[in-house]
């Protein structure tokens, strides 16, 4: 099964159901079921928008795969995306490197479920577990 690591907290707000994107600066044709694997270190900079993401009493697993999704659709981050994206939810999608000013491409994933962690090393790009 395809396999996508994602630094924490994305990880996180992707397994509960608050984050239906991933982004990147490379698109992709896949589409399929997809696990989501949460990178096994934190940068100083993923600890500090951890603050910002206080109120959702989120847990942030390491160096596992924490969910399976539905990736759907690869699109290009326009200027309408970003505002959608916000007006959904805006300390998800707003206050970050990751989205504000950022270009490249949206993974739309649906059909989200976060599953009991199961510890493997991640890969960059899609991989297979």
């Amino acid at each position: 099964m395809k396999v996508i690591s994602i630094q924490q907290p994305f990880a996180s707000l992707i397994a509960e159901g608050l984050k239906e994107y991933e982004f990147r600066t490379w698109k992709t044709a896949y589409r399929g079921e997809i696990l989501i694997h949460a990178c096994k270190g934190i940068s100083r900079e993923n600890r500090e928008a951890m603050k910002k993401f206080a109120g959702y009493h989120l847990e942030y697993p390491t160096g596992c795969i924490i969910a399976r999704a539905r990736l759907t659709d690869c699109v290009k981050v326009d200027d309408r995306l970003k505002e959608e994206l916000r007006e959904k939810n805006f300390v998800v999608y707003s206050g970050t490197t990751e989205h504000d000013g950022w270009e490249g491409y949206g993974f739309h994933l649906e059909d989200i479920e976060k599953i009991e962690p199961v510890f493997a090393s991640g890969k960059l790009g899609l991989w297979n577990f």
